[in-house]
């Protein structure tokens, strides 16, 4: 990237049982560095219509180049999206899920080891759900080392308290058949201690992308407890090759 160039736009997307607050550090990181960083209020409602939604605010609110960061769950949803919208460049994904067409998360969760959702979640039935949809919270017991590992007490409860559910319809949705880490080059950061992706999962999927891998003793929340490194990431893919 010449000096002349524009620097690329920062669009993050957060995961389930978070906000955009757990990306405040690398967030205010980035912006110290000179980035422009909107951060999408993912919605957790079904995997199409997440999808379409930041579709449609990467069309609306950005000019230029972007960079899309996805966690977790949100990793679906900027592999998806890219794919709309060519003006994404780079894709970075935290601890997140990178499907291939037909595959859900529950399928990848699956293929590492049986999950069984009743051990992990309660689940609360929602106005106007389809039949059979309910919303998803991580029990308080399995939050920390599923969730949370590394976090201090306080920020556990933090965390605990104001988790935003998702749907269990969207985690056991197919992704589409295109998916923008086939053709936009990608970085991946991997919390070898995550309890919610197993790290030979996180792995796998950064391979099959063709990922550039960086590899972090940390939980599920790496962007919490390591946001400077994660932000490290961010900015390399954000000056890698001709981002203009």
């Amino acid at each position: 990237m010449t000096d002349l160039a524009p620097k690329p736009t920062i669009v993050i997307v957060h995961g389930a049982w978070t906000d955009a607050s757990s990306f405040t550090a690398v967030q205010q990181t980035l912006t110290q560095h000179g980035y422009a960083v909107l951060e999408f209020a993912n919605p957790l409602r079904s995997l199409s219509g997440d999808t379409d939604y930041l579709a449609a605010f990467l069309h609306q609110r950005t000019s230029g180049p972007v960079v899309l960061v996805g966690h977790s769950y949100g990793g679906a949803l900027i592999g998806a999206a890219a794919v709309s919208e060519p003006r994404v460049r780079a894709l970075v994904y935290v601890n997140a899920f990178v499907p291939a067409e037909g595959e859900s998360l529950l399928d990848l969760l699956n293929s590492a080891g049986p999950v069984d959702p009743t051990q992990l979640f309660d689940m609360v039935a929602y106005p106007g759900a389809p039949e059979g949809d309910l919303d998803l919270y991580i029990q308080r017991g399995p939050f920390e080392p599923a969730f949370a590992t590394g976090l201090s007490a306080e920020e556990q409860d933090a965390f605990y308290a104001k988790q935003r559910p998702i749907t269990f319809s969207a985690v056991g949705a197919p992704a589409a058949a295109e998916q923008g880490w086939q053709t936009v080059p990608s970085w991946y950061v991997a919390g070898s201690r995550d309890g919610s992706i197993p790290l030979p999962l996180q792995l796998q999927m950064a391979d099959r992308a063709g990922s550039a891998v960086t590899q972090l003793e940390t939980g599920h929340l790496s962007m919490v407890t390591h946001p400077y490194e994660v932000a490290a990431v961010i900015i390399t893919a954000a000056t890698s090759g001709n981002l203009a």
